[in-house]
């Protein structure tokens, strides 16, 4: 099925993913990093690499690499702090781009989201043209370059996107889709992650094709409910709609130490620090929660959390710092030494929402 449920009218969905983004904003901002691999990220210690340029890349390094990796990978490597204010300033210009073309955004990150045009060709052109059109405006306005991938299904078009970078397009007709999965390794599957693909290679599965022939029965045995989605997409099928202005599911923070930590005044004192970060992440993005998540990395690499839910959202930051230390405690006396603490919170609720929640809580009208 391609067609919207709406209107009948095929889809078109484009995929914008920006290249390399946090490195190209550093190599654009800093002349003397341009043409050099370059890694954002803190390069010493138990750092680990946020971003690489397409420079770095051809050495083998990427992100989530430990710096210490990276830097045996390219002994040249060119470590630069992030500049998060700034990617998210760069990225608001993009978006603003996006807004010209369609309503129907659906960010997935900073650098990357889904734009339904299926209602904007007659003026603005085909969705091949408007993409063409938005990354020409993003590399004048910002001075980076794009990728985009067009298809009639965000599934394919996020795979499309990937098939001309950097600086390219490449586009999925419905005439192609079901061919173009099926020819496809399962590792290139958005949403099939390493020990899923293990799993079906244990089963015979290497490729699209080869999902598309096991019966749907025999997936839902191995797969539970993610199996009509893998049988789905190995036939060119996505009928996700984009959904603009997506809720976050949770917001979080962590902490990786030079030494591993060993006792509670240490934990706590980390833990505080984090309590307020992720606070004025929550402030600044008008969020709030109602599940705190703590978590704890070993030192050998095992990692544990616990949680706590409140029937509604957290008061102040002090609320949740007492909650958090009350979840740290619980991990007391430790059998083994701590690597990381990170602490997150689910179950996000905007603060119109809550205020509603808490004027229904007590029998007055929200309106």
């Amino acid at each position: 099925m391609v067609e919207t449920a709406e209107t009948g009218a095929v889809r078109r969905i484009i995929h914008i993913d920006m290249d390399a983004f946090y490195a190209s904003v550093e190599q654009r901002d800093a002349p003397h990093l341009r043409g050099r691999p370059v890694a954002v990220g803190r390069g010493e210690g138990r750092g680990v690499v946020a971003a690489a340029s397409y420079e770095a890349r051809r050495f083998g390094v990427r992100s989530a690499m430990p710096s210490r990796t990276a830097l045996r990978h390219c002994p040249e490597l060119l470590f630069v702090p992030p500049r998060f204010e700034v990617y998210r300033a760069v990225s608001q210009q993009i978006h603003a781009i996006f807004a010209r073309y369609t309503a129907l955004i659906q960010p997935l990150s900073l650098d990357e989201a889904y734009l339904d045009v299926t209602q904007c060709y007659r003026n603005h052109g085909s969705a091949t043209d408007i993409a063409r059109k938005i990354r020409t405006a993003i590399h004048e306005e910002t001075g980076l370059t794009a990728s985009a991938g067009i298809s009639y299904n965000r599934f394919l078009a996020k795979l499309a996107s990937d098939y001309r970078k950097p600086n390219g397009q490449f586009v999925i007709p419905p005439s192609m889709g079901p061919d173009f999965a099926a020819s496809l390794r399962v590792e290139q599957f958005h949403g099939i992650g390493p020990a899923t693909r293990a799993k079906m290679n244990r089963l015979g599965i290497f490729t699209g094709a080869d999902l598309r022939d096991i019966p749907l029965p025999v997936l839902v045995r191995h797969f539970g409910k993610a199996a009509p989605f893998y049988a789905s997409i190995a036939r060119g099928i996505d009928d996700r709609p984009v959904v603009p202005d997506r809720l976050r599911k949770s917001i979080g923070t962590e902490k990786t130490f030079e030494a591993d930590l060993t006792r509670l005044e240490e934990a706590q004192a980390v833990l505080h620090a984090l309590c307020a970060k992720l606070w004025r992440q929550c402030e600044a993005q008008a969020l709030n929660g109602r599940t705190l998540v703590l978590k704890l990395k070993y030192a050998d690499f095992q990692i544990t959390t616990r949680t706590r839910s409140n029937t509604s959202a957290f008061e102040n930051e002090a609320a949740l710092r007492a909650q958090a230390d009350a979840l740290l405690e619980g991990f007391f006396p430790l059998e083994r030494a701590i690597r990381l603490i990170g602490v997150s919170m689910t179950g996000l609720v905007t603060e119109l929402e809550e205020k509603n929640a808490q004027l229904t809580l007590f029998g007055e009208s929200a309106c």
